[in-house]
């Protein structure tokens, strides 16, 4: 659009928004509250891809000497004027960001480590020269930017100690208390717990933020985000100046994430105001204390797509399409048969009580479903809808982008765990050419009962078909030969399914969703529907010698099946 500002999609550095005129919600709120009610350590933990990073490149353009402070012209913070003239420009801001350190083992985690360090040391080399510290000091500042063969040559002993040191230099050099930023402080952790060596980066961890951050002579305050509150035993132990805040947490709940006026603003900006009700039934629902917000790079990757579109942009999985959702399916790979019927009502927009662990440590993680549930609801894939007593929640789906999120993990899900079954899913299969209604009946029902079935109340009887037409989809197609085709047009319509064996064998696949529960009825309907859309038609134009027409309908965790040969 000409003379709009460009969207920032993946822009997160503050700076660069600003200096390259592209649009920016302001969040420099989230400056003054944390100068009014600062503690020594700050950690806030969101869910991903909800402005932590984008907070924290603010940070430190407004605390660090020799930024350029006409950046914050025109924002919220400018009018704060004796915390401006107070704080903005005046500190040393050490500042990285934690989320490369996902090495496959420890060495290659902890070399990363040291990169990190030795990159942010030389941005001050000025410290080699400095005229207020000492050799000794000077050496210390060596020890942590010296390279040999193009990799950074710190020991254990410099790396564990890296940011207390650089601390202290800068505090040295400056005469001035140093600010510490720290970003995806857990990552960390995360890739350690996934590849195996989770115990030696607890360590290195509890040393590396220890040193830095407990009786740090010259440290101002430190800031640091993440997603996961990290138990205070496991990495922060005899950390007493700890502040956490976390989404259920009342103060700085507007700053991460975008809020109704954020998005009507945006979306009013760049002429998408109609778009409103779709972008809430799609990225809306997170609850941050009392302030529901919206996914920031949903709405912005929506915004972006729908003004090059002429038409309607459809909405997609921005947010879930960023990383692997691992998680969500170790959830389901964990749960026995209440947890499945708890996910088919979160699925079916009802909410589920449970009680909520906001520390953990990575390896318990998944010791049992309930911290499971806490680690959904921390990271975003579920949020809560009101509260219990004391620790519980009432958790909901919170919006259609996870809902979908979850259909399609239990799909992939079923999809892996039926193949693997070889014996069982070649019966099944083999089953409709033979024209075995009775068994087709009896193994599906077994899969129903097996999996999550998706049952929302809230959307209208051929949605409800999908999931069940999708499951049965998948698993007909564990056969390789078979020619598949779904939704297929032929006869005076579009067929549910259509199948061509290698035995020149037809299958024509009706699928209901019995609203009433009268599966018998259903299923017949189904199959007169067949037949009077004469969707066998392309079969026989295919060459098929013989034709099984079959109608299944489907209620919760019951089918019927009704078939029909025609030779």
């Amino acid at each position: 659009m000409k003379n709009k500002k460009k969207i920032p999609v993946g822009v997160d550095g503050f700076e660069k928004i600003i200096t390259n005129d592209f649009y920016y919600i302001d969040k420099t709120g989230f400056i003054t509250e944390l100068l009014h009610n600062w503690g020594e350590v700050n950690l806030f933990t969101r869910p991903r891809r909800f402005g932590k990073s984008l907070n924290m490149s603010m940070l430190q353009h407004f605390f660090e000497i020799g930024r350029e402070k006409t950046l914050f012209d025109g924002l919220k913070i400018s009018k704060e004027k004796n915390l401006c003239e107070a704080y903005m420009g005046k500190f040393p801001v050490i500042s990285i960001t934690l989320k490369s350190v996902d090495g496959l083992n420890f060495e290659m985690a902890s070399g990363q480590l040291r990169e990190l360090i030795g990159t942010e040391a030389e941005r001050f080399s000025f410290l080699k020269d400095s005229s207020r510290l000492t050799a000794n000091e000077k050496e210390k500042y060596h020890a942590l930017t010296e390279i040999s063969n193009g990799c950074y040559t710190m020991d254990g002993l410099v790396l564990s100690s890296g940011l207390k040191t650089l601390s202290m230099l800068l505090s040295r050099h400056y005469n001035q208390k140093v600010i510490i930023l720290i970003d995806e402080y857990d990552v960390p952790l995360d890739k350690a717990f996934q590849a195996g060596y989770y115990e030696q980066m607890v360590s290195l961890m509890r040393n590396f933020l220890g040193n830095a951050l407990k009786s740090n002579e010259y440290l101002q305050f430190a800031v640091l985000t993440g997603c996961l509150r990290i138990s205070k035993e496991s990495i922060f132990t005899g950390l007493n100046n700890l502040k956490v805040n976390t989404i259920t947490d009342t103060r700085y709940d507007e700053y991460f994430g975008f809020t109704d006026e954020d998005v009507k603003e945006v979306l009013s900006y760049y002429g998408l105001s109609d778009r409103f009700e779709i972008v809430r039934e799609w990225y809306d629902g997170y609850r941050f204390g009392n302030v529901d917000v919206y996914c920031p790079w949903d709405v912005i990757n929506y915004c972006y797509d729908a003004i090059a579109d002429d038409e309607e942009r459809e909405p997609e999985n921005y947010w879930a399409n960023t990383s692997g959702n691992e998680m969500v399916r170790r959830f389901i790979e964990k749960a026995n048969q209440q947890t499945r019927n708890e996910i088919e009502r979160l699925i079916a927009g009802e909410t589920i009580t449970k009680s909520v662990n906001m520390e953990l440590t990575y390896n318990e993680l998944d010791t049992t479903i309930e911290n499971l549930w806490s680690v959904l609801f921390t990271t975003g894939y579920l949020t809560r809808r009101g509260k219990a007593e004391g620790k519980q929640y009432k958790l909901a789906i919170p919006n259609k982008e996870i809902r979908e999120l979850f259909v399609t993990q239990i799909r992939e899900w079923f999809r892996d765990t039926t193949r693997a079954d070889t014996p069982r899913i070649e019966k099944f299969c083999g089953a409709f050419p033979e024209g075995n209604e009775k068994l087709i009946e009896e193994i599906l029902n077994d899969y129903l009962w097996t999996t999550i079935s998706v049952r929302d109340t809230a959307v209208k009887n051929d949605r409800k078909e999908n999931f069940y037409h999708g499951m049965l989809l998948g698993l007909l197609q564990y056969e390789d030969n078979w020619l598949i085709k779904s939704n297929a047009e032929s006869g005076e319509g579009y067929s549910d399914i259509l199948v061509e064996t290698q035995e020149r064998i037809g299958i024509v696949i009706e699928v209901k969703y019995a609203l009433d529960g009268n599966l018998d009825k259903w299923s017949k309907i189904a199959l007169e529907q067949i037949e009077k859309k004469d969707y066998a038609a392309r079969l026989l134009e295919d060459g098929m010698k013989k034709i099984v027409r079959y109608g299944i309908a489907f209620y919760k965790k019951h089918c019927k099946v009704t078939m029909e040969t025609i030779s």
